[in-house]
């Protein structure tokens, strides 16, 4: 098989799908992998270390896409791209289709076979395409957070672990999954005051063990989130429906009550986000106001960190890359129900159920499910 790998285009995403290690798997194994010039700069590797591993190097995008049977990238493709892609072409990437319907239709429209990472799920039922850079984002989430916190960028002119005889930022995350553990690894690590609300009994027992006395659990419903945000610094959503818009768990009402330069981190943006005022925005400029609160909205935190993205990424994408390089992406599918979980467009059609009620269309099941 034929893998492109093109250059990231989404705005400060420096990220890439491939790295030359993966590159060496993959030509060993008897396929040929194309890369766009200078997809690597963003992580400090050249279109030389690529050329080492075995990859050609293109010279434009299209060329990529126009030669692929497989393109990989780490971003969802952006309406250049989706136009470039073709019927019985694969692409395997993060899609992220619940909240962008414009995305959904481009890639109805071109045909292709379409894989999403965060849709894959591992037999325990974990999302282990996701959590790399779930585990990402919930660490930049802490540290985003206290830079947008000080005075001269909006903030209440707290630190977030205060010092002795001035007691610490409240920290609030909404959400005790993957992201919302490593964001309390990391509040608490600069010694915040912190409490994680989550509607998993099992889960608030999990952390309270994990943290002791450091962290704080709340069992989550509305009242309990409306007290609780009234009186915090900083507030992160880390919360996730599996291929679905991310619920609202803070509305206009509750963000109103909040005290002028606290400081939302909506990790969830991906999805749609999890507060009522949050829209997406970019490393380029992102964060916005309103009602005096802060909103950091940022779509692709990880871009921000590409060089550590892009190798825990790379990691666990790898076998996946080479199921479907070495048996097809039907067969592949066939073999791993977990892999055929992250098919969302197939054809013309949605194929994943809760994408497809997400964006209010009927699921048409794939070929390979």
């Amino acid at each position: 098989m034929r893998v492109g790998v093109p250059r990231e285009i989404k705005v400060h995403e420096y990220r890439v799908g491939l790295v030359p290690a993966g590159v060496r798997e993959l030509v060993a194994a008897g396929h040929e992998v194309l890369v766009e010039s200078g997809a690597g700069n963003g992580i400090g590797v050249d279109d030389a270390q690529f050329r080492a591993a075995g990859a050609a190097i293109a010279a434009r995008a299209s060329e990529v896409f126009e030669r692929a049977d497989m393109v990989v990238k780490v971003k969802e493709p952006q309406p250049a791209e989706c136009q470039m892609l073709r019927q019985g072409q694969v692409l395997f990437t993060y899609l992220h289709l619940a909240a962008d319907p414009v995305q959904a239709r481009g890639l109805m429209k071109s045909g292709a076979t379409a894989i999403a990472y965060e849709t894959v799920t591992a037999p325990n039922g974990s999302l282990p395409l996701l959590t790399p850079m779930s585990e990402v984002a919930g660490r930049m989430s802490i540290q985003v957070g206290a830079a947008s916190l000080q005075k001269a960028n909006g903030g209440f002119g707290i630190l977030l672990g205060g010092v002795p005889g001035v007691p610490p930022a409240k920290v609030v995350i909404l959400g005790g999954g993957v992201a919302g553990t490593h964001a309390a690894e990391m509040a608490v690590g600069l010694r915040a005051d912190v409490t994680v609300v989550d509607r998993s009994v099992d889960r608030l027992r999990e952390l309270s063990s994990m943290f002791g006395s450091a962290l704080r659990t709340e069992y989550s419903t509305t009242a309990t989130i409306e007290r609780l945000v009234r009186d915090a610094d900083l507030v992160v959503g880390a919360v996730l429906v599996a291929g679905g818009a991310a619920p609202k768990l803070l509305t206009r009402a509750m963000i109103a009550t909040m005290k002028p330069g606290t400081v939302l981190v909506d990790i969830s943006i991906d999805q749609g986000g999890c507060f009522e005022t949050s829209r997406p925005t970019t490393h380029a400029e992102p964060t916005f106001v309103v009602d005096g609160v802060i909103h950091y909205c940022v779509a692709n935190m990880p871009g921000a960190v590409p060089r550590t993205s892009t190798l825990a990424l790379t990691n666990a994408t790898l076998p996946y890359v080479r199921a479907l390089a070495d048996l097809g992406w039907q067969a592949a599918l066939r073999r791993d129900p977990g892999l055929a979980a992250g098919l969302n467009v197939h054809a013309g059609e949605i194929t994943h159920e809760v994408v497809a009620k997400a964006l209010g269309l009927t699921a048409r099941p794939g070929t390979g499910r």
